[in-house]
């Protein structure tokens, strides 16, 4: 091997070490972005659901009586809370309040909406599982940097170390 191609190959394995922690924080810097875009994504399409369902509520109240088998709940009291369920979680999922309690109230609405739609073809069965893989990792992995339960989470911090206990006490 000649010096230059050995000078070389020393000056690209001191580079490598740097390389390695700079792709690191490139990918550390994006996970906020992902997280919203999550959080973002899965709450659309269960919005989109509910606002289908308060526009026709004729068709919703149907639909519960005659092709939803809700269990244990009367089809008109399924619909309300399903379109509550629905209109509250995606928002609250969205902006990150309480984001693991929104993902997994929308999680195990998930699937009851599987288990009370027995016609549900693959198609949908896939859909309703790529819903519950992303509710899922938003419940476990939580809201993320950029939601408002970081923000209040760093509030309440900050008040808590600005405080000074009393020297009364």
């Amino acid at each position: 091997m000649n010096t230059y191609a050995f000078s070389a190959y020393k000056a690209a394995a001191k580079r490598r070490p740097r390389l390695v922690p700079r792709v690191s924080r490139m990918i550390r810097r994006t996970i906020p972005v992902g997280d919203l875009v999550l959080r973002l994504w899965v709450a659309n399409a269960f919005w989109v659901s509910a606002i289908t369902k308060v526009q026709s509520w004729d068709s919703t109240l149907y639909l519960f009586q005659e092709e939803y088998a809700v269990p244990l709940l009367p089809p008109e009291l399924a619909a309300y809370l399903g379109t509550g369920v629905e209109l509250a979680a995606p928002v609250l999922l969205a902006f990150g309040v309480l984001g693991r309690l929104a993902a997994a109230v929308l999680f195990l609405f998930n699937i009851a909406a599987v288990i009370s739609y027995p016609d549900l073809g693959p198609a949908g069965l896939e859909q309703h599982r790529v819903w519950g893989v992303m509710l899922l990792v938003c419940w476990l992995h939580g809201p993320g940097r950029w939601s408002a339960d970081r923000l209040w989470a760093r509030h309440h911090s900050r008040r808590a170390r600005a405080r000074i206990p009393d020297a009364d006490v």
